[in-house]
């Protein structure tokens, strides 16, 4: 039996990585490095919990919600649909999707990128809006993804699409690249990391191919 293929879907953290504005930098270190007197390295890290390829825990949106380590882990674990939105403008709009291809799904994830951009941040990315997510919700799905940093635009205060996700207890990944999977069904992993009282998780995403 040949292996099934994988797509890693998460971004490289490293110091340079792009991040919300205003937010602290990463910074990677090493603390104790091999040598005569020590037989082993030991680094250091320190990054916003919204760094690269994360999963929003409920506390991100609801001052109620749970953090990222009392987070079931089903809904981040299981088949999934990637849909090809890249023809939208400025959200994703209920119009710009193909319903009858989700009908039934549980864990959808949305691309809207050309290309992901690595090296800058962009503050125009395509966002979802609260309608979609609604639609979603009503339909089953538990888990709604994006490449973009964030469902909502970046200069939103009233999170609508967040609060859509918050009516359902649905869970969000952001920030997946995914230049080079084709849409379709896959198998999705991206677990967030048991971090107590963590609004949100950086998540190491893949995307396997389903056993024939």
């Amino acid at each position: 039996m040949s292996a099934r293929r994988i797509w890693d879907i998460s971004q490289r953290i490293h110091a340079g990585i792009p991040l919300w504005p205003g937010e602290p930098p990463v910074v990677i270190k090493r603390n104790v490095e091999i040598g005569p007197d020590c037989p082993v390295n030991i680094g250091q890290l320190s990054l916003p919990l919204h760094t690269g390829t994360h999963g929003d825990a409920p506390l991100h949106y609801d001052p109620a919600g749970i953090a990222s380590d009392e987070c079931d882990l089903a809904p981040y674990l299981g088949p999934c649909l990637v849909i090809d939105a890249r023809h939208a403008v400025g959200s994703v709009q209920e119009g710009d999707l193909d319903w009858q291809t989700i009908d039934g799904e549980s864990r959808v994830i949305i691309h809207t990128y050309d290309r992901f951009p690595h090296h800058a941040w962009d503050s125009n990315f395509t966002a979802i809006d609260a309608r979609v997510i609604a639609r979603l919700r009503e339909g089953g799905v538990r888990l709604i993804g994006t490449d973009a940093p964030s469902l909502d635009p970046e200069t939103s205060k009233t999170m609508d699409a967040h609060h859509e996700v918050r009516a359902g207890d649905m869970r969000i990944l952001e920030g997946l690249v995914l230049d080079d999977v084709p849409p379709g069904q896959y198998e999705l992993i991206a677990l967030p990391l048991a971090i107590a009282g963590a609004d949100a998780s950086p998540v190491r995403a893949i995307l396997r191919e389903l056993a024939a």
